[in-house]
C-alpha cells in the first residue's frame, strides 16, 4: 500500500466517526494537553485505533485524536505528535498533517514547547511564530512528489499566515494574555542545544528553538493550508542561565502557562 493510500484510508476511517469536517485543527504540544478536555461533545480515537497512525510515546503526548466544538468553532486536536527524534521518517512524523489536509481541513495551528533563545523571554512566555528556520538537516517533501497532495515545489514565502497572526494578536488583547512575537528554529534533537549552538542560532535570527513543528507547518502550505504556529517558552536554551536542562522543567511550565495558553486558543478560534 502507498503512502497516499495509508493516508486516505485513515482519514476514511475518521470520516465514518466524526460527522461534519472541523474546520481549523490544532496539534498540541509537550504539556498542553489540557486544551483537548475544553471540547464540548467531542469525538475521542486513540491514534492506535485509526489505521497507520503513528503512536506517541513522548511523555506529556498523549496520542488522542478529539473532534468536537470550542469557541463556536468545529475544531480537530492532536493531543500529541511523533517525532524525528523518535527514529521517525520525516513522512511518518508528518502522517497527521496529510490527514488533516485529505479530511478537507483548511486551518491548522500547531503548539510547541519552546526553549528560549531571546533572553526577554521568560519561561511561560507565549510566542507567535513568525517564521521559522529548518536546521534538522531534512525536509518532509524529499522524494517523489505525489501532487494529489500538491505541487512539486510549494512556496513558502508565508508559511505562518500574517492574516492569523493579527487575530491571534488581537485574541491575546481581548482575553488579556500577553504574547511575544518571533523566529522558530527547529532542530533534529534528542540532545538539547550546546551553548555554543544557541550562540549561533540567536547569531542567525532565532528567538525559540524546539524539536517539530517545522516539517508539520511545511507539509501544511504543501497541501494548501493556512499556518498560525505558537510556542510556549518552557525554559531558557542552554547557556542563558547557568542551570541545566530538564523535560520535567518544560513539563512543569508548560503546566503553568496552560490557564493562558487555553485562553488565547479559545479567543483565536473564536476570531477566525
Amino acid at each position: 500500500m502507498s503512502y497516499f493510500d495509508e493516508v486516505e484510508e485513515a482519514a476514511a476511517y475518521i470520516r465514518a466517526c466524526v460527522p461534519q469536517i472541523p474546520d481549523v485543527a490544532v496539534v498540541l504540544g509537550s504539556g498542553l494537553g489540557a486544551f483537548a478536555d475544553r471540547l464540548d461533545a467531542t469525538t475521542k480515537l486513540a491514534y492506535t485505533d485509526i489505521p497507520h497512525w503513528p503512536a506517541s510515546r513522548v511523555i506529556g503526548h498523549a496520542g488522542t485524536f478529539f473532534a468536537g466544538r470550542a469557541a463556536g468553532r468545529r475544531a480537530a486536536v492532536l493531543a500529541g505528535r511523533a517525532h524525528f527524534y523518535e527514529g521517525h521518517s520525516l513522512e511518518t512524523v508528518t502522517f497527521g498533517v496529510r490527514v488533516l489536509g485529505r479530511l478537507g481541513v483548511k486551518m491548522l495551528v500547531l503548539t510547541n514547547a519552546a526553549g528560549g533563545i531571546n533572553a526577554s523571554f521568560m519561561p511561560g512566555t507565549l510566542m507567535v511564530i513568525d517564521d521559522h528556520i529548518n536546521l534538522m538537516g531534512s525536509n518532509p517533501l524529499i522524494g517523489p512528489n505525489e501532487t494529489r497532495f500538491g505541487a512539486r515545489f510549494p512556496d513558502m514565502t508565508e508559511v505562518y499566515s500574517k492574516r492569523l497572526r493579527a487575530i491571534a494578536d488581537r485574541a491575546a488583547t481581548t482575553v488579556k494574555v500577553p504574547v511575544k512575537h518571533g523566529i522558530y528554529v527547529g532542530l533534529h534533537g534528542p540532545s538539547y542545544e550546546t551553548p555554543a549552538e544557541i550562540r549561533y542560532l540567536r547569531t542567525i535570527g532565532a528567538d525559540a528553538v524546539g524539536m517539530s513543528t517545522v516539517p508539520e507547518a511545511i507539509v501544511a502550505r504543501h497541501m494548501g493550508m493556512v499556518v498560525l504556529g505558537i510556542s510556549c517558552i518552557t525554559n531558557p536554551a542552554a547557556g542563558v542561565l547557568p542551570a541545566p536542562l530538564d523535560h520535567n522543567e518544560v513539563m512543569a511550565v508548560a503546566a503553568k502557562a496552560s490557564e493562558h495558553f487555553i485562553a488565547l486558543l479559545e479567543g483565536i478560534l473564536g476570531g477566525l
